[in-house]
């Protein structure tokens, strides 16, 4: 098993080199404030056997778990993520075809791991997720599939998800402070034979940092790392102290520069439902201001959505330009096909949809604006109150930039990609992330108008009486009918009789 476990720090919060103790397998630091990331790679002879077996059989997987929580991020650690599971998926075999065996058992595999609340949530890849597309001809033939925080078992699925991943005490003891983490990835590519586990932390204040080599086998990296200014606007400049466990007596003093996809923006948004929502629901999104970013041209702010089954769109409406100009919306990039426009949610096996939409700022100036994306709410099951509620996790606003020709992006030694919404743009595209306004909720509730249960007894009675009644109004017609006293009672006229 091989660990880097980096810590990434401001200027401003630099620690003094000889505050970094190493003793023999152990390096201790006291009041550290910086972001934290633990990268850890094990070869599938280190993975439990099921896992392992599972993954033997697949040709790519990316699992992705996001916090609900607002959190704030620094280089190199920009990209971003609607909250809840996310899982992108590419079989060895077509989905559908015989021979695809872990197909079918990858909705247990993420009951297993997760603990599903409802476990008809995932029933097998063909039935519950939904094509993703990608403009990376190595990433044809993917899948997407997107559950809610509220779908899982909260901590203690997180707990078992680590159990279940975790081939040996070595790597579980890494990861068991995960549940405290902004993100958690597993990555397996089957061109690789490896899965690596990701788990990053935002920026905080670590009292008393201690991190030891647990086997022999391990081989542990330990960077402590700061951001400096970088010289060309696309790369990040980072110097620090780097150290391996076991084989370095003191930290070595390091300087280096990489191209990085993911950048942060200045700019903060807010999103919330336009009141009163009823069943047509419309999703504002305020932005700060309409700034580009720096020394970029010709890029294009978008928003990516991921709508679960509950919540849909409807791509016919975004063909209106003078609507969509209306919205201060451009165009509509990428839905997820099909989308079924009349179906109620409890009849819908797909998790839902995920939506791609280029917005249409003023021109730049510091002056805030709104957006607005129209969505549409599929009928829920009946409730006692008449209402019911759903929520929409906070969508994903980025700039799309194009990078120099000569940019190596591949190159960024923590480069994040299979998010999804990168799989829709060249191989060459940069994404300045706007961040959530401090306090935002990850989730967005919005109350769904639905037939009430409150009087179910008296309709029940109601409609029993009305039958029976109609029941024994047709009996009398028909009563009245054979005893001659009802319709068509009158003399009987033979037919070709002449009058005399």
């Amino acid at each position: 098993m091989r660990q880097r476990i980096t810590f990434v720090h401001e200027p401003q919060d630099g620690i003094d080199p000889k505050s970094i103790g190493i003793h023999t397998n152990t390096l201790s630091v006291s009041g550290l404030k910086a972001a934290r990331e633990d990268h850890i790679t094990l070869a599938l002879d280190e993975l439990p056997e099921d896992l392992r077996v599972a993954l033997s059989q697949t040709k790519e997987l990316h699992i992705r778990y996001v916090t609900p929580a607002s959190y704030e991020s620094i280089p190199p650690f920009n990209s971003q993520l609607s909250p809840g599971l996310h899982v992108y998926y590419t079989p060895k075999i077509e989905v559908g075809k015989e021979g695809q065996e872990f197909s079918d058992l990858l909705c247990g595999l993420i009951d297993t791991l997760f603990d599903l609340k409802d476990k008809s949530l995932c029933q097998t890849p063909e039935i519950s997720f939904t094509s993703l597309p990608s403009k990376n001809p190595k990433h044809k033939g993917g899948y997407e599939y997107y559950l809610r925080s509220s779908a899982l078992g909260g901590t203690s699925a997180l707990q078992s998800y680590f159990k279940r991943i975790c081939g040996s005490t070595s790597c579980l003891t890494r990861i068991s402070e995960a549940s405290t983490a902004a993100s958690i990835d597993l990555d397996f590519t089957s061109s690789s034979n490896t899965a690596t586990i990701t788990t990053s932390w935002t920026p905080r204040t670590w009292p008393s940092v201690a991190i030891s080599k647990i086997s022999h086998t391990d081989r542990v990296e330990l960077g402590i790392l700061s951001n400096e200014k970088p010289i060309r606007p696309d790369d990040l400049n980072m110097s620090g102290f780097l150290t391996v466990l076991g084989e370095s007596e003191k930290p070595a003093p390091t300087m280096f520069q990489f191209p990085s996809r993911h950048h942060r923006h200045a700019t903060r948004f807010s999103s919330e439902f336009v009141e009163p929502t009823g069943l047509h629901p419309t999703l504002q999104l305020k932005v700060g201001d309409s700034e580009t970013p720096k020394n970029r041209e010709g890029c294009r702010l978008n928003a990516h959505l991921m709508l679960p089954r509950s919540v849909f769109p409807d791509k016919y409406q975004f063909r209106d330009d003078l609507f969509m100009a209306s919205k201060n919306l451009t165009a509509l990039r990428h839905v997820t096909v099909p989308v079924d426009l009349e179906a109620p949610e409890y009849t819908m096996a797909l998790w839902g949809s995920s939506l791609l939409i280029e917005l249409a700022p003023p021109p730049p100036s510091e002056e805030s604006w709104t957006a607005e994306i129209p969505l549409h709410l599929r009928y829920l099951l009946p409730s006692e109150s008449g209402y019911s509620s759903t929520s929409l996790p906070s969508p994903v606003l980025f700039w799309a930039c194009e990078a120099d020709e000569e940019s190596k992006l591949e190159g960024n030694p923590f480069d994040r990609v299979n998010l999804g919404y990168d799989g829709l743009f060249g191989d060459k595209t940069l994404f300045y992330h706007l961040g959530r306004e401090k306090g935002e909720q990850g989730y967005k509730e919005v109350s769904v108008p639905v037939l009430s249960t409150r009087f179910n007894s008296e309709m029940e009675v109601g409609t029993a009486v009305v039958v029976m009644l109609g029941f024994g109004w047709v009996l009398w017609k028909l009563w009245g009918v054979g005893r001659g006293v009802g319709y068509g009672r009158g003399e009987v006229v033979k037919v070709g009789e002449k009058e005399e």
